[in-house]
């Protein structure tokens, strides 16, 4: 007896058939972790596509854009989601204060912990991730807000063992949010 495989679409079908191939139906079969994204202030539209594409792989549960990101429809962030926009939940707030406030009435217990380089951060392999969990990424480059920073859990931080201070925004998220499904050992 084999084993079916879920539902799974390459970049060739999510850009020409996401349309045909994925059904509410097949939609709701996934499985999302109680994880969420939050965008403070992410400007560049291929990070933000490129962001929705991660979340589409960790199965989070939405992506929340504040201050100044980008929204979809967005032909940019099309292109760099390979439509995956089309079908992982999202929602805009003015300010990510407001959207921190807002998450946490709705999800008790949440805890929420920006990405960034902070005198107060830990090592990102270090941290205790628990289940809900809201992970925040700042500006490309000014990072997290300070007033953001002061509504979050904890802060975690990569390692920069050369001359430069950081790395790309969607490439810090995604080597968090692996450590997180890793740590806490999800799988679909």
């Amino acid at each position: 007896m084999s084993i079916q495989q879920p539902f799974k679409m390459n970049a060739v079908q999510l850009r020409k058939h996401h349309n045909t191939l994925l059904t509410p139906l097949k939609k709701r079969k996934i499985k999302h972790q109680e994880l969420y994204i939050i965008l403070d202030n992410v400007l560049d539209t291929y990070n933000i596509g490129a962001i929705f594409r991660l979340a589409d792989a960790v199965a989070a549960k939405k992506v929340i854009l504040c201050a100044g990101s980008e929204t979809p429809p967005n032909h940019r962030i099309k292109k760099a989601s390979v439509n995956t926009m089309e079908w992982v939940d999202w929602q805009y707030f003015d300010t990510t204060v407001e959207a921190i406030q807002d998450l946490r009435k709705k999800v008790p217990g949440i805890k929420v912990v920006a990405v960034e380089l902070d005198d107060n951060s830990v090592p990102y392999d270090e941290y205790d991730y628990q289940l809900p969990l809201a992970l925040v990424v700042g500006h490309e480059s000014n990072g997290v807000t300070p007033e953001v920073l002061k509504e979050c859990d904890a802060t975690v931080e990569l390692p920069m063992l050369g001359i430069n201070v950081s790395l790309n925004v969607m490439v810090s998220l995604g080597i968090v949010l692996y450590q997180v499904l890793e740590k806490l050992k999800l799988k679909e």
